[in-house]
């Protein structure tokens, strides 16, 4: 199946057109992911999704908090050096391939979806107080490593990745915070249509033609991403790039202490 008119995917992956619907259109032909019809959603359930989550309630509210924070654009520029860190082959060894999405309106918080495949609902989701542009403009300029770090309880037998909110740190520097959330209808929405798209970058119109949003541009990047589970206090995500060290970097580190 193609991607949809207005993404630039790099890769896609076939479907038979039975499988996905196709999602609702503007009267000029573009992907309209707003629309009042919503095209049906036909993720598929993570195979380590479980069924329910007890945290949704304390989500929800984490979320209602986290909403009162001020949207912070840091400066996250600090060149890094890569070497002996990671294989000249882009792959880390013990680690699982997942993808991964950014995406948000550009002026708006970036959010970070990690997917087992690109058909399937988002085994994390998290929401961070970076606008979506100043991070995608960042990592054009170079490596960008985010830290998520969050308070170690005794006793505590939450998995790491169930952790409600962190401390966000880009490139050394406090910037503000992260939140774990449930995908609401929007975010499942952008999945969908993206669900064809195995890596690359673009922008998702909102709108009908007319005027654009406050907020700025719909805008994602999608790549693969190698997880690599330290400990039960620590798992960093590693952006793989196909082209070697020609590609936008990023590392995400989250570590309970």
């Amino acid at each position: 199946m193609a991607a949809p008119p207005s993404l630039k995917p790099v890769q896609t992956r076939s479907q038979s057109p039975s499988t996905f619907p196709s999602p609702p259109t503007t009267p000029s032909g573009k992907v309209n992911p707003m629309s009042p019809v919503r095209p049906t959603i036909s993720l598929h359930q993570p195979n380590s999704k479980k069924g329910s989550s007890k945290h949704n309630k304390i989500f929800r509210r984490v979320r209602a908090v986290f909403r009162s924070f001020p949207i912070i654009a840091p400066a996250c520029k600090i060149p890094v050096s890569l070497h002996g860190n990671r294989l000249h082959d882009g792959h880390v060894h013990g680690g699982t391939r997942m993808t991964g999405t950014l995406y948000g309106h550009r002026k708006a918080r970036v959010n970070l979806a990690i997917q087992e495949s690109p058909g399937s609902l988002p085994v994390l989701l998290l929401e961070l107080t970076i606008p979506t542009g100043k991070l995608l403009q960042d990592m054009g300029v170079g490596l960008v490593r985010i830290a998520l770090e969050c308070e170690k309880k005794p006793h505590e037998k939450t998995k790491i990745e169930d952790e409600p909110i962190w401390t966000m740190f880009c490139n050394g520097r406090k910037s503000g915070y992260a939140v774990k959330r449930e995908p609401t209808d929007e975010d499942l929405n952008v999945m969908q249509i993206l669900h064809v798209v195995s890596m690359g970058a673009g922008v998702i119109p909102t709108g009908d033609g007319g005027d654009q949003p406050a907020d700025g541009e719909l805008t994602y990047m999608r790549a693969f991403f190698e997880r690599v589970a330290g400990s039960k206090d620590s798992e960093t995500y590693y952006m793989l790039n196909p082209d070697g060290n020609n590609g936008p970097e990023l590392s995400l580190f989250f570590v309970r202490i």
